[in-house]
């Protein structure tokens, strides 16, 4: 910790130490990603969803169904938003959908 043992720090401040050290951010932020994709979408979309993975702020969906990914594709700037929204903050800049 940078600062003396006499000062005291928030346990918010400590976390955030805490996650920068060890590196957890990104996991972190990758099973948010996954957990606002279940609220957004909804059980119909998760249904054919494979695998959800954040890489450098680009999100990629494996999808089952090929007209899914379709329909979906239409949508990709609706989506990056409402999963930002979800988030409270913009983790996800782009989307790949495979």
């Amino acid at each position: 910790m940078s600062k003396r043992a006499n000062e005291f720090q928030s346990i918010d401040e400590l976390m955030k130490e805490m996650l920068q050290k060890n590196n957890l951010q990104k996991g972190i932020d990758n099973l948010a990603v996954q957990e606002a994709w279940k609220e957004v979408m909804g059980h119909g979309v998760m249904a054919y969803t494979n695998a959800i993975e954040l890489r450098k702020n680009s999100l990629t969906v494996r999808l089952s169904s090929s007209a899914l990914r379709e329909e979906l594709s239409y949508g990709k700037e609706k989506i990056i938003s409402m999963l930002n929204e979800n988030l409270n903050k913009t983790i996800i800049k782009t989307i790949k959908l495979l």
